[in-house]
């Protein structure tokens, strides 16, 4: 299962930097360039990732994936891979209540093509925890990288989602 998710991940960026394919290839076999509104609608799938997130919207943090989206957690955690799988990793029944207080996200580029494309950018995120009665406040910065995919409809959804943050911190 392992070497399938890290095959998967091979293939979808050698086919976002173009790296050569085994067979030849014109230039009608070229997906279009990537279009002013489909990096405005990309720029809104972040941006309905944030707000649902804010929102404490569990349904709507999901909607942004595909079905078959991967996580890439920070620290070298094992990918979740599946739309069920995220779920249970971000939303699992009997968790420890948490709310999302911030979460800033930055889109500082994004490429690609017509069907596939990326988006990479700083965030900082703050939430509050409730364990064993204790509420905590923690926070830190990052860095993400999303893997986005058009959908049949011509929306933008994201396939892997990567991330690694700073430091916590605890308030």
């Amino acid at each position: 299962m392992k070497r399938d998710v890290q095959w998967r991940i091979v293939f979808l960026i050698s086919l976002l930097f173009g790296v050569p394919s085994w067979s030849p290839a014109s230039s009608m076999d070229q997906p279009a360039k990537l279009s002013a509104s489909d990096t405005q609608a990309i720029r809104a799938t972040i941006e309905a990732y944030r707000k649902a997130w804010l929102e404490n919207d569990n349904t709507g943090v999901l909607r942004t994936f595909t079905d078959d989206a991967i996580l890439m957690p920070a620290h070298g955690s094992p990918a979740v891979v599946g739309i069920a799988a995220i779920e249970n990793y971000w939303f699992a029944p009997g968790g420890p209540p948490t709310t999302i207080t911030v979460l800033d996200i930055t889109v500082d580029e994004v490429s690609g093509n017509s069907s596939l494309a990326y988006a990479r950018g700083l965030d900082t995120v703050a939430w509050t925890i409730i364990q064993d009665g204790t509420k905590r406040h923690l926070s830190h910065p990052g860095t993400y990288l999303n893997v986005m995919k058009r959908m049949p409809d011509g929306s933008w959804r994201i396939q892997v989602h990567m991330w690694d943050d700073g430091p916590e911190r605890v308030e």
